[in-house]
């Protein structure tokens, strides 16, 4: 294999010229919000639009041109687009419930594939979103510590998604990439700018909707013995500490690799929907339904990022209380209806 030049300098995020595919989506337009509060506004925009309201995330942002993400590469390589000093990839097909294998493949691992190596020959800093849905059950654990082609080897992610997620960190890691990129391997995010999601909405969103209509939230039903009923655990971090964590390593001269991007707290579901009713002045009121068949064997009853090797780049800030986010998110942008920068 072909060796790769060294990767880009650091950038600064006042001066860089910077690409963010999926920018139109959750995490890439809020990563071009907290760009633009840096006063960073040289940003290219790589997304697909689409029917749904997905657009309305781009609509108080500022950036220098937007593409259709079928359009990229080929401007790309034809030097139409010019350079750029930091790469943000988060464009995907993020649907953990996506049966087409081979759309999965070509979309999550053969695109970020083609950009690592663009980016890589350019010296462009490279970060790209990797997923926590890697770990699958969690039963090889949820260390970062090593992304070594071996210790990659043991993952057994649950679904297509994590799967095509880990065949880019497993080629990375072979090929070298991983000493020169950076890998997020973020957990359950949640916040303003996900309402075009459908079904992989976080249940914060999906959940004020509920109570909206019928004054109580759904959630599954435990099928394993050592969790109650709503009592299933996950890693939640509100949208605004993962952002602010994904720049921070993308400008952190020592970061390559890959790193978990989450809030170090494992919380059950009813904790999360407590939050919910708390920041609505609502008493719970919850209702316990069935698990579809069709994930039950794919489901994890527990997830938890160990953010130590994220710290130990020099990330400092707190991260935000799960009731005090859950209140930003529901009184700053779910009641008014909001996206961010509005």
């Amino acid at each position: 294999m072909t060796s790769q030049p060294s990767r880009g300098a650091v950038p600064d995020l006042a001066s860089a010229r910077i690409l963010v595919t999926g920018g139109a989506g959750f995490i890439g337009s809020a990563l071009v919000w907290a760009l633009n509060r840096e006063g960073t506004e040289q940003v290219v925009i790589a997304d697909r639009l689409g029917s749904d309201d997905k657009w309305r995330n781009l609509a108080a942002l500022r950036f220098e041109d937007y593409l259709e993400a079928d359009d990229l590469l080929p401007r790309l390589t034809a030097g139409g687009l010019g350079e750029f000093d930091l790469v943000l990839h988060m464009g995907a097909c993020s649907s953990t419930t996506e049966r087409d294998a081979s759309y999965l493949a070509r979309n999550n691992f053969e695109f970020t594939k083609l950009l690592a190596h663009w980016s890589l020959a350019h010296e462009a800093r490279f970060v790209f979103a990797s997923s926590a849905a890697t770990y699958g059950d969690g039963a090889s654990g949820m260390d970062d510590s090593d992304d070594s082609p071996a210790a990659l080897a043991h993952l057994r992610p649950l679904n297509a998604y994590g799967y095509s997620k880990l065949l880019f960190d497993r080629y990375a890691a072979r090929a070298g990439m991983l000493e020169r990129i950076v890998g997020l391997r973020f957990f359950n995010i949640f916040g303003p700018n996900e309402a075009h999601k459908g079904d992989m909405r976080s249940l914060v969103h999906k959940a004020y909707g509920q109570i909206l209509e019928s004054g109580r939230v759904k959630l599954f039903r435990s099928y394993r013995p050592e969790y109650g009923d709503g009592e299933q655990q996950r890693d939640f971090l509100y949208v605004k500490d993962a952002v602010a964590m994904t720049l921070h390593l993308a400008t952190s001269p020592e970061a390559a690799g890959l790193y978990n991007v989450g809030s170090g707290v494992a919380s059950s579901w009813l904790e999360l929907s407590g939050a919910l009713f708390a920041a609505l002045g609502r008493a719970p009121e919850i209702e316990f339904i069935e698990m579809p068949e069709s994930i039950r064997d794919r489901y994890q009853y527990h997830t938890q990022a160990d953010i130590s090797k994220l710290r130990s780049t020099g990330y400092t800030p707190s991260v935000t209380p799960l009731i005090d986010a859950v209140s930003d998110y529901a009184r700053g942008y779910l009641i008014p209806d909001r996206r961010l920068g509005d």
